[in-house]
């Protein structure tokens, strides 16, 4: 099957929830089957993820991609090709670039590889990637380098923010509603208490490819009618921070200006990986031979990805992936040149692996 072909067939499965994305990796495993490539499922806590090795060596490369997506209207799961782009949701984010890894690994099986190349589709990316990717770096499936597949323009991700989801929770002192001076208005001082963290010091810090972190009001719970003073309020914040400031540091910073209560629900860690590496100059100069592009595409992430738990155990992993927009939107694309840049640039990557 033609890959543009595999990422619609991909994009058909509606993996936002996680029976479906179970099925996106058993549809996954029977296709490399069927391609002669005998690799197994793990599941952890309900998730599943695909595994598959390819090669020989004492070198290994792992290809990391994602087979779950963000929820989205039905007609988003119909995709079409037009005008040299796949629509859909999950097309860019990250469907097409499984597929393209899928169909690299078939092309390489029978082929004298340098090294041992792994396959990890996994099924809960989206929800933070903590039954899958980090089940399988803890429990050994790791390698000398990789690859998360993320759309980037054919640009090397060297760089991700780390990110904290925590609550913060003031306290009020609840009155009628008609003589609100009588009490203290949790949720106003919740605001308050927003505002101040938006001031801290962490806040202001740049970097080389960051103008600064970012703080998103994910969520406001406070009062329960209208005729009485909240005493309770309950905000929760999606920070994202630049690589070089440590975590511990904000929460202390944050905890500094709450006088209520600070509840820490998940931090991931962030990602810093030096151009000058060994195996990000052999994936630049892979990515130059087959675009014929001398300026290459360094990549900072907003966001975060799987890489990241491959970091944290000092293995050098980047982002890399396709060209497209719109991903986690209605408009989502991915252009379908690029899907096969990639391929050739994968296979020529893997090829000349040292």
């Amino acid at each position: 099957m033609q890959t543009n072909e595999l990422t619609s067939e991909l994009i058909k499965i509606d993996s936002s929830i996680k029976e479906n994305a179970n099925k996106a990796v058993e549809y996954a495993k029977t296709y490399m089957d069927n391609h002669g490539i005998k690799g197994k499922i793990i599941e952890n806590k309900g998730y599943k993820s695909y595994l598959c090795e390819i090669g020989k060596g004492n070198k290994k490369i792992a290809l990391n991609g994602h087979l779950d997506v963000v929820s989205g209207k039905k007609e988003l799961f119909q995709p079409y090709e037009k005008e040299g782009k796949i629509f859909g949701r999950g097309a860019a984010d990250m469907k097409a670039g499984c597929a393209a890894m899928m169909n690299t690994i078939i092309k390489l099986k029978d082929k004298n590889l340098p090294c041992k190349v792994m396959l990890q589709l996994v099924s809960d990316e989206e929800e933070g990637g903590n039954n899958c990717s980090q089940y399988l770096v803890e429990n050994g499936y790791t390698a000398d380098f990789v690859i998360c597949g993320e759309p980037t323009d054919l640009g090397i991700g060297l760089q991700a923010k780390g990110f904290i989801r925590l609550d913060i929770i003031e306290y009020g002192r609840s009155a009628h509603g008609s003589r609100p001076w009588e009490g203290n208005n949790a949720i106003l001082k919740a605001l308050e208490t927003f505002n101040k963290v938006s001031s801290l010091p962490f806040m202001a810090e740049k970097s080389e490819f960051y103008s600064g972190s970012s703080i998103n009001l994910a969520v406001i719970e406070g009062g329960c009618m209208y005729n009485k003073v909240p005493d309770q309020c309950r905000i929760g914040l999606d920070i994202r921070f630049v690589p070089h400031i440590e975590p511990e540091r904000i929460i202390k910073e944050i905890e500094s200006v709450v006088t209520g209560d600070v509840v820490v629900n998940m931090i991931g860690s962030s990602v810093n990986i030096q151009p000058e590496n060994h195996f990000v100059q052999q994936l630049t100069d892979s990515i130059r031979e087959i675009t014929h592009n001398e300026k290459l595409n360094i990549v900072a992430q907003h966001g975060s990805s799987d890489a990241r738990f491959f970091t944290k155990k000092r293995i050098p992993s980047v982002e890399f992936g396709l060209s497209g927009e719109f991903w986690h939107g209605d408009g989502e694309y991915v252009l379908v040149q690029s899907i096969y840049d990639y391929e050739k640039i994968l296979e020529n990557f893997i090829m000349n692996f040292h």
